[in-house]
C-alpha cells in the first residue's frame, strides 16, 4: 500500500503538469480510495510530497478533473495538519471560482473542500465572506434545492459563516430569508428542520434579517409546530418546540419585526402568543411571557395590553409558579410586568389589579434574576404614585429584604436596584412613616453608600432621598447618618472636579438640611466646607453657582 502510494504521488506529478487525462484521472482515484483506508497517513504523504503546490492548477474551469481533485482536498483537510498547507498552496482562491460552476458534483465537492479548509477559523471564514461566496451560495441554494446533499453543504456553510458579524450585512442584501423558509416548509424531517433552525437563529440576531424573515412567513411555520408538538412527550418534538418558540421571540426583538406582529394587537400572532401563557406546557408559558416583554417595548402597545387585560393573565402565571415555580417563567413574567409598568397611565390601573401583591409573594425567592425583576417591577410601579409609595414603605418585611439585598455583593444588579427602590420609596411618598421604617431596619447606611455610586442617576436618586430624610425625620435618623460618615461623602463629592452639576447641587441642598443636628452641624464646621462652596460660586453650571451662594450664606450664618 505505501509503495503503491508512493508510486501513485510521484505519477500525479509528472501527469499533472502534462495533463495526460486517462492516466491522471486514475491516479486521483487510487488518491482517493488510499484517503478512505487510511486518511491521516495519505494526508501526510500527499503533504510531503508537494502535491497540493500542482493542486491549483487542476481546479480551473476548464480541467475535467476538478471535482476529484476537490474531493481529495474536502478529504486531506479533514485534518487540521493539512488546513495550512492548502491555504499555503493557494488552493482557496481557484475553489472558490469554482463555486460558479453549473456541475452539482463539482459544487458538492468544492463546497466540502472550502468548508474543511476553513473550518474553525475564523479569519479564513472572513477571507471567504470577503471574496463574497455569500451570495454565490445562497444562490446556489435556490437553484438545487432539489439536491439534498448539495442543499445540506449550503446550510452547513451558512451556520458556520453566520455565526461571523461581518456576514449578517452580506446575507441581509441577499433573498437568505425566502430560501430558508421555503426550504424549511418543505421539510419533515426533525434533522433536517434542526439544521435550518441553526442558521436561522444566528441569522435573526440581526434587525434588518428579522423583519425579511417576518415578511417570508417564518412566524406562520413556528406557529404551526408550536401547535403540533405541544402535547408531545418525545424528545425530538420537545426540543423542536423549545427551538421554534424560543427563534419566535428572537424575531420579536427588533423594533420593526415586532411591531409588524402587534398589528395594533389586532395581530393573529399577537393573539396567538397570548394563548401560550395560560397553557400548561413551561416552555409555552416562558415564550408567551417573553414574546409579551418584547412587545411591551414601546408606551402604546404596553397602554392597549393593559387595556385589554394582559396584567390578569401574567398574574395567574405567576400565581402557578409561586411554590417551587419554574423560575425562567417567573423571571419572563416579572420582565413582561415591569415593562408594561413604564408608561404613567397604566401604573394605576395596575396597582388596583392587585400587581404589588402578586410580585410581593415572591420576596423569599433566594434567585437573584427573580429579585432583580421583582425590584425592577416594583419601582416602576411605584414611580410618583405617593400612596402605592407609603404603603410599601411601611411593609416592614419588603424593607428588611431590601436592606438585605443591599448588601448582596455577588449580584451588582439586585444591589442596585435595592438600593435604588429604598431611595424611590423615600422620593415618592415622602413620609416620615416610610422613613421611620428604613431607619429601623439599618436602610440609612445603604443609600449613603448609594450616594458614591459610579452612576450618576444612583448617585442623586440617593442625594434627593438623603435630603428628604433630613427634612422630616433628622432626628431619628441622625445617629445613623453619622456613623455612614455623610458629612465626610458630602465634602468628598463637592470637592471633586468630577462630579456632575446635579451632584454637587444636591450635595450643597443636603448640606444646609443637616445643619438642624448639632452633631453633624458641628462635624460640618470642622470640615471647612466654605472654602469648598465659595469656590464653586463661579460654576459654569447657574444652578450649581446660585446654590453655591446660598449655601455659603447659610454655613456663615450658622458658624
Amino acid at each position: 500500500m505505501a509503495d503503491n502510494l508512493s508510486d501513485t504521488l510521484k505519477k500525479l506529478k509528472i501527469t499533472a503538469v502534462d495533463k495526460t487525462e486517462d492516466s491522471l484521472e486514475g491516479c486521483l482515484d487510487c488518491l482517493l480510495q488510499a484517503l478512505a483506508q487510511n486518511n491521516t497517513e495519505t494526508s501526510e504523504k500527499i503533504q510531503a510530497s508537494g502535491i497540493l503546490q500542482l493542486f491549483a492548477s487542476l481546479l480551473t474551469p476548464q480541467s475535467s478533473c476538478k471535482a476529484k481533485v476537490a474531493n481529495i482536498i474536502a478529504e486531506v483537510a479533514k485534518n487540521e495538519f493539512m488546513r495550512i498547507p492548502c491555504v499555503d498552496a493557494g488552493l482557496i482562491s481557484p475553489l472558490v471560482q469554482l463555486l460558479n460552476s453549473k456541475d452539482q458534483e463539482v459544487l458538492l465537492q468544492t463546497g466540502r473542500a472550502l468548508g474543511n479548509i476553513c473550518y474553525d477559523s475564523h479569519s479564513l471564514q472572513a477571507q471567504l465572506i470577503n471574496m463574497g461566496v455569500i451570495p454565490t451560495l445562497v444562490k446556489l441554494l435556490g437553484i438545487h434545492c432539489q439536491n439534498a446533499a448539495l442543499t445540506e453543504m449550503c446550510l452547513v456553510a451558512f451556520g458556520n459563516l453566520a455565526e461571523l458579524e461581518s456576514s449578517k450585512e452580506q446575507f441581509a442584501s441577499t433573498n437568505i430569508a425566502e430560501e430558508l423558509v421555503k426550504l424549511f416548509k418543505k421539510q419533515i424531517e426533525h434533522d433536517k428542520r434542526e439544521m435550518i433552525f441553526e442558521v436561522l437563529a444566528p441569522l435573526a440576531e440581526n434587525d434588518a434579517i428579522k423583519l425579511q424573515l417576518v415578511e417570508a412567513g417564518l412566524v406562520e411555520c413556528l406557529l404551526e409546530i408550536v401547535q403540533q408538538k405541544v402535547d408531545s412527550d418525545k424528545e425530538d418534538d420537545i426540543t423542536e418546540l423549545k427551538t421554534g418558540s424560543d427563534l419566535m421571540v428572537l424575531l420579536l426583538l427588533g423594533d420593526e419585526s415586532m411591531q409588524k406582529l402587534f398589528e395594533g394587537g389586532k395581530g393573529s400572532v399577537f393573539q396567538r402568543v397570548l394563548s401560550w401563557i395560560p397553557s400548561n406546557n413551561h416552555q409555552l408559558q416562558l415564550a408567551g411571557a417573553l414574546a409579551i416583554a418584547n412587545f411591551a417595548r414601546n408606551d402604546g402597545n404596553c397602554i392597549h395590553m393593559v387595556d385589554n387585560g394582559i396584567v390578569e393573565k401574567l398574574m395567574d402565571l405567576l400565581d402557578r409558579h409561586v411554590e417551587d415555580g419554574n423560575v425562567t417563567v417567573q423571571h419572563a413574567a416579572l420582565s413582561a410586568l415591569r415593562n408594561l409598568a413604564i408608561p404613567v397611565i397604566n401604573k394605576a390601573k395596575m396597582l388596583s389589579a392587585g400587581v404589588t401583591e402578586a410580585v410581593l409573594k415572591f420576596l423569599k425567592s433566594e434567585m437573584p434574576p427573580v429579585q432583580f425583576k421583582l425590584l425592577g417591577t416594583l419601582r416602576m410601579l411605584i414611580d410618583a404614585q405617593a400612596e402605592a409609595a407609603e404603603q410599601l414603605g411601611k411593609n416592614v418585611k419588603l424593607v428588611e429584604r431590601l436592606v438585605e439585598w443591599c448588601e448582596a455583593k455577588d449580584h451588582a444588579g439586585v444591589m442596585g436596584e435595592s438600593n435604588r427602590l429604598l431611595s424611590a420609596l423615600i422620593r415618592h411618598s415622602k413620609s416620615k412613616d416610610v422613613i421611620k421604617t428604613i431607619v429601623q431596619s439599618g436602610g440609612i447606611k445603604h443609600l449613603v453608600t448609594m450616594a458614591t455610586s459610579e452612576h450618576v442617576i444612583m448617585q442623586n436618586e440617593a442625594l434627593v432621598a438623603l435630603a428628604l430624610i433630613a427634612a422630616l425625620e433628622l432626628g431619628t435618623a441622625e445617629k445613623d447618618l453619622e456613623s455612614a460618615k455623610l458629612v465626610q461623602i458630602l465634602h468628598r463629592l463637592l470637592a471633586d472636579e468630577r462630579s456632575a452639576p446635579e451632584i454637587k447641587y444636591n450635595s450643597m441642598v443636603l448640606i444646609c438640611a443637616l445643619m438642624g443636628s448639632e452633631s453633624l452641624h458641628k462635624e460640618v464646621q470642622d470640615l471647612a466646607f466654605l472654602d469648598v462652596v465659595s469656590k464653586l460660586r463661579s460654576h459654569e453650571n447657574k444652578s450649581v453657582a446660585q446654590q453655591a451662594s446660598l449655601t455659603e450664606q447659610r454655613l456663615t450664618v450658622e458658624s
